[in-house]
């Protein structure tokens, strides 16, 4: 089964989408204007937004680090253990869950730069940017090393999984 994507011009319009819609929130339609938008797949755990390109400039503090991240979303209603699944870059870079459950229905967002981890947040201790503005590719893996989910943005990709999306992701 295959499901459209929204138009790739509508990811500059300054619109946040969730699951192939805009979101609701207007706090933060008017603040992300670079969202990738994503259908709701099939799976039980998905990535569910990218927030790759923080708001404003690019000057590495931790507050612009942590404006980049990524949502990873249970679409059951029942826990997942997400201990060392990973979350990685097109460069391999990589973030491995630690001690993190995520409850049925629930979103956990992975940030970039360091904080301190919750049930809602969890930080990726960098001092660095993890995610290209132009063209990259997250992909989450479970701990067997599977890919459970990946999305793809910028010039070579135009959309999640180079335009649509499959039941199995394509891989890159």
């Amino acid at each position: 089964m295959t499901f459209a994507y929204p138009s790739p011009s509508l990811r500059t319009a300054g619109r946040v989408w969730v699951c192939g819609r805009p979101a609701a929130d207007p706090h933060h339609a008017s603040r992300v204007a670079c969202d990738v938008p994503v259908a709701c797949p099939h799976g039980d755990v998905v990535i569910s937004r990218v927030q790759y390109d923080s708001p404003g400039r690019d000057d590495r503090s931790n507050r612009s680090l942590n404006n980049e991240w990524v949502d990873i979303t249970n679409a059951t209603r029942r826990t997942v253990n997400l201990d060392h699944w990973t979350l990685t870059g097109r460069d391999g870079r990589r973030y491995t869950f630690r001690h993190v459950r995520l409850e049925g229905r629930a979103t956990v967002r992975v940030h970039t730069g360091v904080g301190r981890d919750n049930a809602r947040d969890v930080y990726q201790d960098r001092r660095g940017y993890a995610w290209d503005d132009h063209n990259d590719t997250a992909t989450l893996r479970n701990d067997h090393a599977r890919i459970v989910d990946q999305v793809s943005w910028g010039h070579r990709h135009g959309h999640r999984n180079g335009g649509h999306r499959n039941s199995t992701p394509n891989r890159h």
